[in-house]
């Protein structure tokens, strides 16, 4: 494969967790990655060394998401770096749990930042600069559908990125760029961890019919398959990718 004909990726949270498990696998499906990061510059860099000693080919771009300019940056650096961009990953996010009564105003507003804001305006940018045929795949949460109590403003934002998904997907079609977004249940991240206690790990683990959490690669799987060329007749779609938890 010519590097003028090889397929490139952007990765919102590539750094770590299930950004680098995605940013793994597309590498080794052949797709050059520019990893977006926020702050983790070392897990960053050390991701680029790893795929380059390997022979693939990835860039770090330090960007906030919470900045409006930084998706064009993103696109830019892709372009510069790999002569264009055939797919999105809308990886990053956060999530800050507590009943709606509870919920700061400041709390509601990093989460909209992040998980919708930053999501709208990088699907924006992917309208307007992906090549033909493109892919573009956001995260929603299998708590759109389970709506446990302390996940109102979370799932709110994630359920307005499937709206945008569905709609993104009738817009796109003239240009057969697919626009899909995966839902997973619960993950064995960091970003999972923080703040569980052993006891409701397992839990959360428990409720699985599988008995266990999900782990980074088996949703970079799915990610991988909806950036291939085989997963072109799925467009417009919600998948959720939990073991079956719901």
């Amino acid at each position: 494969m010519t590097h003028q004909h090889q397929r490139a990726a952007i990765v919102t949270g590539g750094s770590r967790g299930i950004g680098a498990a995605i940013v793994r696998r597309l590498v080794r499906d052949g797709i050059a990655v520019a990893i977006n990061y926020a702050s983790g510059r070392s897990a960053a860099d050390a991701l680029v060394a790893e795929i380059e000693s390997a022979g693939g080919r990835a860039i770090a771009v330090q960007a906030d998401l919470a900045d409006p300019a930084t998706p064009a940056r993103l696109f830019d650096a892709a372009e510069r770096a790999f002569g264009g961009v055939d797919v999105l990953v809308n990886n990053a996010g956060v999530m800050e749990l507590g009943p709606l009564a509870e919920m700061t105003d400041e709390a509601f507003s990093r989460q909209m930042s992040v998980n919708l804001d930053s999501v709208f305006r990088s699907m924006r940018e992917a309208a307007r600069r992906l090549r033909h045929g493109g892919r573009i795949v956001s995260f929603s949460s299998s708590v759109v559908g389970l709506y446990q109590p302390g996940y109102g403003v979370y799932a709110a934002t994630k359920a307005a990125v499937e709206a945008m998904t569905h709609v993104l997907a009738k817009e796109l079609g003239g240009r057969r760029i697919t626009v899909n977004a995966v839902a997973p249940g619960p993950v064995e991240t960091r970003l999972f961890l923080e703040g569980k206690s052993e006891q409701q790990v397992r839990a959360i683990a428990a409720m699985n019919p599988f008995g266990r959490l999900g782990q980074p690669d088996d949703i970079a799987g799915l990610v991988a398959f909806l950036a291939a060329s085989d997963s072109g007749w799925v467009n417009g779609q919600v998948i959720r990718a939990n073991g079956g938890v719901i």
